[in-house]
Formats: structure tokens, C-alpha cells, sequence
């Protein structure tokens, strides 16, 4: 009888938090094909060209998930304790340290746009290009970084559904400003790239605006802290948040280093391929929604049950979660492979070289998808969600610098193979973080009260 009411429990928080989550990513990442499929009419070089800029942000908006991550774990087991006041701090750091580095990848950008396009491509028209798009998104940066610690704590209190909404309006505005701005519709000028950097810049924009109003409308919402309650820590606080988020902000950012280095190893191969990685992401960012939003919903209840000292529940979520995400990674790269040229007929005016290599690539990631599934839930659901932040840093540091970019230059610059196959060498690095990280989860070593006493 105990059993059959945990299941219940079980499936009924999970699809509730899980399901809000994969709509929103599904909304945020359709966001990410929408651009692409615009600007994929404009050619192979527009196309590279938004790829290599959009880098700066990967880059940023990574590092700043990672502080909203690493929060998010102090946040799921505050509030399996119900403490208010400490949620208000954790974001109150959160917010401090993703404007630090919204500032500074700003700054970076504005002073040296050519040095930053010239790192992946020697391509003028691609430089110009990605040049005169980073002149507009880069004033979306610290907007971002706003936005994610919000949205991120919501999910981790439960309230998943604000930020879903947000992101289908956010989505919508997206779409309308990049039709009117890329196309020069309706007496809009024509922008080109530069008209999807417009669009983004004012879909962050509106985004904000509803999340700050939803959040501050609402005087008993827990996130809702005035400047006073959001900087009211001392220093032994701050040194406690650290130690445990700080291994996921360098995992984060070293990780999203890692996948810049796997575009200049790409950007090795040439333009076409460069264009064909690009699609290829926009169609692994959309088919992950469902393991992102399971990896992130496992993060929030297991850290609610070890916040509330039910170790043994945690543990039974952690394992539950794991065959639900490679059991779904399965599926999901099945119908990958079976509907690739379905996938692959959205986008427009593609040349027959940038088709072949694409096809050849979703063959690949197909083949591979039911092990990343997985291991997304086993790193940021288990792993980070129990608090064990170092191992799960080490875990995939290992996996990135000492196999996927060893691998990735020897295939592009060494062997010079063809773009699949390097995709293919790179991919080995999920084999190995699997096969360190599922024995970690049966240790049951991963299980970490980090709000304890504080």
C-alpha cells in the first residue's frame, strides 16, 4: 500500500514539474529553430555566421545556468524546509554573480567583435555577419542572466508553469519580430541578420518583463525578496553557497568551452559543415526538451526529499529517473533516425552538400541519443540534485578535455574525416561518463544535505 501511494506520488510531482519544464524548453529551443529557419534562407554563410556568434552567448548563457543550477540545489532543499528567508539569499547571490558575468561578457564583446568572429571563422562575410549581429544581442546578456535565475528558482519551488507561459509569449513575439525584421514585411526595413538579432533582443526584453511582474504581483510568492532580504548574507553564508555550487558555475563553464572548442574543430572542415553542426544542434536542442525537463524535475525532487531527511525516497526518485530518461532516449532516437529527412525538409534552401552532411549527422546523434538522455539526468538530475557537485564536475570535466576535444581536433585537423565521423569520435565521451557515473549513483555516495545547519 506504502509503495502503490509513493508511486502515485512519484509520477503525479514529476509530470507535474517535469511536463511545465519540457514545454517551456520545447517553446525556448523552438525559438532557436525558428531563427535558424529563417536564417537558412538566407544562405549557408548567414547561417554560419549566427552559429559562430551565438558561440559568445553559448558560452555566457552556459556559465550563467550553471549559477542558477548551483542555486537551485540550496533552493529544492530549502524549500523541502520551507524556508523562505534562505531561498531570498541564494537568489540574491545568484543574481549578483550573473550580472558580474553578463558585464564582463558585454564589455568583452562590445570592445572586440572582430577578434571574437575571427577565432572561428576566416570567412569576411562571415565575420561581418556575425560582426553586425553581435552589435545587437549583446545588450540581451545581463537581461538573460536575470531571467534564468528566476525562471530556474520557480522550477525548483515547484512552479513550473510561470516561466512555460513566459516562454510561449516570449516565443510568439520571437517569431512575429524576426518574419517582420529579418524579411523587411509589412513596411519593416530588411535586416537581415541583423533582424534576428532585433527579434531576440526584444523577445529577452518582453520575457523579463513578465517574469519580474508575475513574481513581484504576488507578495507571498517566496522568490518575491526585496533588495534588503536578497543581500542579507554574511560571509560564512556565501562561503557555503560557494562550495557547492562552484563546481557546477566551472562545470558549466568548461563544458560550454569545450563545445566552443568543437565548433572551431568543426569550423576546421569548412563553412558547409559548420552549417550542417548548426542544424544539427537546433534538432538535438529540440529533441532533448523531454530529458532536460526530466533531468530538471528529478533535481527538484530529490533535493526536496533530501532537504526534508527522506534519504531513502531520494534515492528510489534517483534510480526511477534513470531508466525513465534511457528508456524515453531510446524512443526519441529511433524516431530520429526513422523521420530525419521530415525533420530535415523544414528548413529552407538548403544545398544538396549541407542536406547530405545534416542527414549523415542525425544518423550519428540517432545511434547516440538514448546515452545522453541519460546521462543529462545522471549529471544534473542525480548527481548535482543530491549535492554531490564535485564529483559530478570531475565526471564530466574528464569526459569533455580528456576525450571529446582530443577527439574532435584529431578527427577535423589530424585525420581530416568527414564531419559525421568526427561527430561520432566526439560522442565516445558519453560512453565514458556513463560507465563512471551509474556506479557513483549505485554507491549512493551522491546523497548530500547541503542546507543542513545552515
Amino acid at each position: 500500500m506504502e509503495r502503490a501511494e509513493r508511486n502515485n506520488n512519484f509520477y503525479k510531482e514529476m509530470v507535474g514539474i517535469a511536463l511545465p519544464i519540457t514545454l517551456q524548453n520545447l517553446i525556448a529551443n523552438s525559438v532557436n529553430m525558428l531563427d535558424t529557419l529563417m536564417i537558412s534562407s538566407l544562405g549557408a554563410q548567414s547561417l554560419a555566421a549566427v552559429g559562430f556568434a551565438n558561440q559568445v552567448f553559448f558560452l555566457y548563457a552556459v556559465t550563467i545556468f550553471g549559477i542558477a543550477t548551483g542555486s537551485s540545489i540550496f533552493i529544492a532543499q530549502f524549500w523541502g524546509k520551507k524556508d523562505k528567508d534562505n531561498i531570498r539569499r541564494i537568489i540574491g547571490i545568484s543574481l549578483v554573480l550573473s550580472g558580474l558575468l553578463g558585464l564582463i561578457f558585454t564589455l568583452a564583446v562590445i570592445i572586440a567583435p572582430e577578434f571574437i568572429m575571427k577565432i572561428f571563422s576566416k570567412d569576411p562575410e562571415v565575420i561581418k555577419l556575425g560582426m553586425d549581429y553581435l552589435a545587437i544581442i549583446v545588450f540581451s546578456y545581463i537581461i538573460t542572466g536575470i531571467s534564468f535565475t528566476f525562471s530556474i528558482a520557480s522550477r525548483s519551488i515547484g512552479q513550473a508553469k510561470m516561466p512555460m507561459i513566459v516562454s510561449i509569449v516570449s516565443f510568439v513575439t520571437n517569431g512575429i519580430f524576426n518574419y517582420l525584421l529579418i524579411f523587411g514585411k509589412f513596411g519593416f526595413p530588411k535586416l537581415g541578420v541583423r533582424g534576428a538579432a532585433y527579434g531576440t533582443l526584444i523577445a529577452r526584453i518582453v520575457e523579463i518583463s513578465l517574469i519580474l511582474y508575475a513574481i513581484y504581483s504576488d507578495r507571498d510568492n517566496p522568490l518575491a525578496g526585496s533588495i534588503g532580504d536578497m543581500t542579507d548574507w554574511n560571509r560564512d553564508f556565501f562561503r557555503r553557497y560557494l562550495n557547492t555550487t562552484y563546481p557546477v558555475m566551472l562545470n558549466e563553464a568548461l563544458w560550454s568551452l569545450g563545445n566552443v572548442m568543437y565548433s572551431i574543430a568543426y569550423a576546421k572542415i569548412g563553412t558547409n559543415a559548420a552549417a550542417s553542426v548548426q542544424i544539427l544542434n537546433v534538432i538535438y536542442n529540440l529533441f532533448m526538451v523531454f530529458a532536460r525537463g526530466m533531468a530538471n524535475a528529478c533535481t527538484v525532487m530529490v533535493g526536496n526529499k533530501i532537504g526534508a531527511e527522506e534519504e531513502d525516497i531520494a534515492i528510489d526518485y534517483a534510480n526511477r529517473f534513470l531508466k525513465l530518461s534511457a528508456f524515453s532516449g531510446g524512443i526519441l532516437g529511433l524516431a530520429l533516425y526513422i523521420f530525419s529527412d521530415n525533420i530535415l525538409g523544414i528548413f529552407r534552401n538548403l544545398s544538396p552538400e549541407v542536406y547530405a552532411m545534416s542527414k549523415q549527422l542525425l544518423t550519428v546523434l540517432s545511434i547516440f541519443f538514448f546515452i545522453k538522455a541519460m546521462n543529462a539526468t545522471l549529471i544534473v538530475g542525480v548527481l548535482r540534485g543530491g549535492g554531490d557537485t564535485k564529483f559530478s564536475m570531475k565526471l564530466e570535466m574528464a569526459a569533455v578535455w580528456l576525450v571529446g576535444v582530443p577527439l574532435a581536433f584529431l578527427g577535423a585537423v589530424y585525420l581530416k574525416l568527414p564531419i559525421h565521423l568526427v561527430i561520432a569520435l566526439v560522442y565516445i565521451e558519453e560512453v565514458v561518463k556513463s560507465a563512471i557515473g551509474i556506479p557513483r549513483v549505485m554507491s549512493k555516495k551522491w546523497v548530500k544535505n547541503v542546507v543542513q545547519d545552515m
